[in-house]
């Protein structure tokens, strides 16, 4: 379910958030779909509990799960309100990354293929 590179540049939660992240957008977990348990999820990765709850808090901030005191944290339903915050969040990330692929020379015609593709992999999913 979860990878973790302890090569990569980024800390052990940010893989974990990165991760589930990517599994809720893709739709492998489901709206309010159970993750596993802090205890659970840190055992599997052999990983503190800690950093673990650190990930699941910072998912939650980000409206990506909501925790149920005393039955564990969920996959959240696609809110208005965070989607639209989150949108615009991503759109500025895709203006700096395409201003800096123009700059560094890339073609109009690859970055607008590459949106394409993920379309196109979204429609087949």
């Amino acid at each position: 379910m979860i990878n973790l590179d302890y090569k990569d540049s980024r800390t052990i939660h940010e893989q974990i958030e990165d991760e589930l992240r990517k599994l809720i957008i893709n739709g492998i977990l489901a709206e309010n779909e159970q993750l596993p348990s802090v205890r659970e999820l840190s055992v599997s990765l052999t990983v503190n509990p800690n950093t673990v709850q650190r990930a699941y808090k910072q998912l939650e901030q980000d409206g990506f799960i909501y925790s149920i005191k005393g039955r564990g944290n969920f996959v959240a339903p696609v809110s208005k309100n965070n989607t639209e915050k989150r949108c615009e969040e991503l759109f500025d990330a895709l203006r700096t990354t395409t201003q800096e692929l123009a700059f560094l020379g890339e073609e109009k015609e690859k970055l607008i293929n590459v949106i394409n593709n993920v379309f196109l992999e979204k429609e087949e999913s």
